[in-house]
């Protein structure tokens, strides 16, 4: 058992650490505070291969494990988590697609979405089924070479402004074998973005709802089979439950690091914050709880890589307990900071505003809980 990087992750995490310090550092405050959506940024990501870091070489991706990506995702979250975020959602959905798409889609969309030339958003919730993903109303009827799409999409990250959708959608019975996923080009007639949502935290990324009124795509943009869907969203959660739990890692180091830094410059009673027992044991704490929280995701991640049977359980306890402890370090951090946490000059404010949504999206944290009691009173898992 290894819980060292080897060189190959090594050279990831120096060039992901890299880029974070000179493209994203520099800008993350004021795409923040302007709702900018930085597309060049995410572009020149790609051309480092970021935003197809686990999708298939078939396509032009780099075809690395999730622990690999983990490593590449923690490095830039530690500067800009709302960015980073978006980017882990892309990379889903490419992955998606260069993994069950047809030859036609993968051809067409493969490359330009690994190189982060194109953008992907990946549409699962809806205004009625958030945690209860299963019950999704949209549907897609298939009428010849067509499928037609109907209904309405919520929270969609990227939503307007990303070239291409990967869908949900209904094309049989109740529950979880009726669901099927498609890829749907964003500039289909028939869809319509509402406005852009005004969010506590993430405000570099635009967020949407989507509606289908009579969508037409070609058929061949089925992924996978009919009936697949859900079973194809489930896989992607795991992902990127890893994923989310990642960033709330990375934005944790981030706030560690300026805390730990803030503590030797400021004094107060004519000696550093450094020296405050109070303030040391905090630190310890936050030190502690993130080196688990990052274990636990790379645990996670290894589980998934390697097609465990665990895999979701262990991605779900990654999920709950890294984003409760990402926040709670950045929370700590900013309380550390005093007045001057709460003031846009320093990033604590938006790190603790970025980590509080991770706690409810790619499933709720009480939904984690209900996957992981599940597994254990099934008898199917052995968790040791």
């Amino acid at each position: 058992m290894d819980f060292d990087l080897n060189e190959e992750q090594q050279a990831f995490r120096d060039t992901a650490r890299e880029f974070a310090a000179g493209e994203l550092a520099p800008h993350a405050a004021e795409w923040d505070a302007e709702c900018i959506f930085p597309k060049e940024a995410i572009a020149k990501a790609g051309e480092l291969g970021f935003c197809g870091l686990y999708a298939p070489e078939s396509i032009g991706g780099l075809g690395l494990s999730r622990l690999d990506a983990t490593v590449v995702f923690e490095e830039l979250a530690a500067v800009d988590p709302s960015t980073t975020a978006f980017i882990t959602i892309h990379n889903m959905a490419t992955w998606m697609i260069g993994t069950w798409g047809t030859e036609p889609v993968k051809a067409r969309w493969g490359e330009v979405l690994s190189s982060g030339q194109k953008l992907a958003s990946y549409c699962l919730t809806e205004p009625g089924s958030g945690s209860d993903a299963a019950s999704l109303k949209t549907s897609a009827t298939r009428e010849g070479d067509s499928y037609v799409l109907t209904g309405s999409k919520m929270f969609i990250s990227g939503g307007g402004d990303t070239d291409i959708l990967v869908v949900m959608a209904r094309t049989g019975g109740p529950g979880a074998g009726g669901v099927s996923a498609f890829a749907v080009p964003a500039d289909t007639p028939g869809i319509t973005y509402g406005r852009k949502e005004d969010k506590m935290g993430w405000n570099s990324q635009p967020t949407r709802a989507i509606s289908f009124d009579r969508a037409t795509i070609p058929a061949d943009h089925l992924l996978g089979a009919e009936g697949e869907g859900f079973k194809i969203a489930m896989r992607g959660l795991d992902g990127g439950r890893i994923n989310i739990a990642t960033c709330s890692v990375g934005a944790a180091q981030g706030a560690l690091d300026a805390a730990q830094r803030y503590m030797g410059e400021r004094k107060q009673f004519n000696k550093p914050l450094s020296e405050f027992q109070a303030l040391q044991f905090k630190l310890a704490d936050m030190a502690t709880e993130l080196v688990a929280a990052r274990q636990m995701v790379r645990l996670a991640a290894v589980k998934l890589d390697a097609k465990s049977p665990d895999a979701t359980t262990y991605c779900a306890m990654a999920k709950r307990f890294a984003t409760d402890v990402g926040f709670k370090v950045c929370n700590e951090a900013l309380q550390i900071h005093g007045g001057y946490g709460y003031i846009r000059e320093y990033p604590l404010e938006r790190l603790v505003r970025d980590t509080r949504v991770h706690q409810i999206l790619e499933g709720t944290n009480e939904i984690m809980r209900v996957i992981i009691a599940r597994q254990l009173l099934s008898g199917k898992s052995d968790i040791r």
